[in-house]
C-alpha cells in the first residue's frame, strides 16, 4: 500500500480516537458550570457534590485527550511535512495559540477545581469551573478555526516559494465558515455531554443506587439535551449546510447523492448510491425540499455531481453519503428522545418510566457516533484537497517516510490505544462506582483521589 494512503489511514485513526475525549470534555464543561451555579443559587450541597463528581470524570477524560492529542502534533512533521511546509505559516498560528493559551488555561484551573474548593470558597470554585469551560471551548475554537481555513481558505497570500502566509489573523479566526462550524460542533459536544449525564442518571435510578442524584443528573441533562439537539438542526445545521452549498457545491451533491443538476431538488431520506450507473437506488425523498433548505426557494437549482470535473469529486462518495445520512438520522432520533424525555420530566413521569430510562441509558454511545461521522463528512467532503481549491491531499505527505515505517507506527498506535481504552474504561467505571459512594457524603471528602 502506498505511503500516502497509509499516512491518511494513520491520521484518520489517531484523530478519530482522540476526538472521542474532547467531545465529552467540551460537552461536560458547561454542565459543570450549571451544577455549580445551582449549588450557589439553591444553597444546596448536593449540587456541589454533583459538580465534584462530574469534575473528576472531566479530569480523567481531559488527561486522556492530552495523551492522545500529542501524537497528532508530531504527525504534521513526520507524515505530512509537505503540507506543513506549505500551510505552516497559517495553521501554525491557531495551533500554537490552542496550546499556549487554551490548553494551559484548562490545565491550570482543572487542578484548582478538583483540589482547591476549600481554599477558593464557593465563588472562587465557580470561577474555576467557568474558566475550565472558557479554556475548553477556546481550545475548540482554535482547532475548528484551523479546520475551517482548510475547508475555506481566507486571509492568506502565496509567498515566492509557493507556500501560503497569513495576512489577516482575524480573517482566519473569525471567518464565516469558522463561526458556523464552531456553532455546529460545540452544539454536538453539548449533545454528547447531555446524553452522558442523562444516561448515568437513568442508570442510578434504574439500579436504585443514589436515585436522588440520578434525578438531579436527569433534570439538567434532559433540559440541556433538548436544547442542544434542536440547536444542531436549527440554526447551526442549517447555517453549516448553506455554507457547504455556497463554497463546496460538489460536496453537497455527494452528501445528498445528487448526480444530475435539478431544479426543485428533492431531499433524500434513504437510498443507495450506484456509482457505476450514476444514480440513487431505492430512494425515498421529499420533493423540492433540498432546494428550499439550501436556497429558500422550492424551484432553486442544485448542481449535481455530473456538472463538476471528476478530479474534483470527493474520493469516496458512498462513504461520504452514508456518513452524512447516519449523522442526520441520529440527530433526528436525538431530538425525538430528548423531546419525549423533556415532556415526561415536565409532567413528572420521567423518573417512574422505566422504558424511557432504559432508552436514555442505552443511547449514551450514539452521540459519539453521530459526532464522529459528522467529522467524517467534513473531512471526506473536502477531498481531494487538504486546503480546499489550493493544495491537494496527494501532495501533502512526507516523501522521505516509507510505507513500511508508516505501517509499523500505525500498528503501534493500534496496540497503544487498545491499552489506553481499557485503562480509560477501568478508571471511568471505578469513578462511577466510587463516585456513587461519595455522593451524599460530607463536604470534608470533597476533592479526593480519582
Amino acid at each position: 500500500m502506498e505511503a500516502n494512503i497509509l499516512d491518511r489511514i494513520q491520521f484518520t485513526f489517531t484523530i478519530t480516537y482522540h476526538y472521542l475525549f474532547p467531545m465529552l470534555t467540551m460537552g461536560l464543561a458547561p454542565l459543570i458550570v450549571i451544577f455549580k451555579t445551582l449549588a450557589i443559587y439553591k444553597k444546596d450541597e448536593k449540587w456541589n457534590e454533583v459538580a465534584r463528581f462530574w469534575g473528576k470524570i472531566f479530569g480523567i477524560t481531559f488527561l486522556f485527550g492530552v495523551v492522545t492529542g500529542i501524537p497528532m502534533e508530531f504527525q504534521f512533521g513526520t507524515n505530512w511535512a509537505a503540507f506543513s511546509k506549505y500551510a505552516g505559516g497559517v495553521i501554525g498560528q491557531t495551533l500554537a495559540m490552542e496550546g499556549t493559551f487554551a490548553f494551559f488555561l484548562e490545565s491550570a484551573f482543572i487542578g484548582l477545581f478538583l483540589f482547591g474548593e476549600k481554599r477558593l470558597g464557593q465563588i472562587g470554585h465557580w470561577v474555576a469551573a467557568f474558566l475550565i469551560f472558557v479554556g475548553t471551548w477556546l481550545s475548540g475554537w482554535f482547532i475548528i478555526a484551523t479546520n475551517a481555513w482548510m475547508q475555506h481558505p481566507v486571509g492568506y497570500e502565496v509567498a515566492e516559494d509557493g507556500s501560503v502566509q497569513l495576512m489577516s489573523f482575524w480573517s482566519l479566526v473569525l471567518s464565516e465558515w469558522a463561526v458556523y462550524e464552531y456553532m455546529h460542533n460545540m452544539g454536538g459536544a453539548l449533545v454528547v455531554g447531555s446524553f452522558a449525564v442523562s444516561a448515568l442518571g437513568a442508570f442510578y435510578i434504574l439500579s436504585k443506587k443514589k436515585a436522588e442524584y440520578g434525578k438531579m443528573f436527569l433534570k439538567v441533562g434532559v433540559v440541556a439535551g433538548i436544547i442542544a439537539s434542536v440547536w444542531m438542526l436549527f440554526p447551526s445545521g442549517d447555517l453549516q449546510g448553506r455554507m457547504i452549498a455556497k463554497h463546496q457545491p460538489v460536496t453537497l451533491a455527494a452528501m445528498e447523492g445528487l448526480f444530475d443538476t435539478q431544479h426543485g431538488a428533492p431531499l433524500v431520506l434513504i437510498g443507495q448510491p450506484d456509482m457505476e450507473k450514476q444514480r440513487l437506488d431505492n430512494a425515498i425523498h421529499v420533493p423540492n425540499m433540498l432546494s428550499f433548505i439550501t436556497y429558500q426557494r422550492w424551484d432553486a437549482q442544485v448542481r449535481g455531481l455530473n456538472e463538476f470535473p471528476k478530479d474534483q469529486h470527493p474520493d469516496n462518495i458512498p462513504l461520504l453519503y452514508y456518513s452524512f445520512h447516519i449523522m442526520v438520522g441520529l440527530g433526528t432520533i436525538f431530538i425525538g428522545v430528548m423531546a419525549i424525555s423533556a415532556f415526561w420530566l415536565w409532567r413528572g413521569w420521567l423518573f417512574d418510566s422505566n422504558w424511557l430510562l432504559w432508552i436514555l441509558m442505552l443511547s449514551f454511545p450514539f452521540p459519539f457516533i453521530a459526532n464522529t461521522v459528522g467529522w467524517m463528512v467534513a473531512e471526506l467532503g473536502r477531498q481531494p484537497w487538504l486546503v480546499y481549491g489550493l493544495f491537494r491531499t496527494e501532495h501533502g505527505h512526507s516523501p522521505m517516510v516509507s510505507s513500511g515505517n508508516v505501517l509499523f507506527t500505525l500498528l503501534g498506535f493500534f496496540g497503544m490505544y487498545t491499552v489506553l481504552s481499557l485503562l480509560y474504561i477501568f478508571l471511568i467505571l471505578r469513578r462511577i462506582e466510587h463516585g456513587a459512594d461519595e455522593l451524599g457524603s460530607s463536604p470534608e471528602n470533597a476533592g479526593g483521589a480519582y
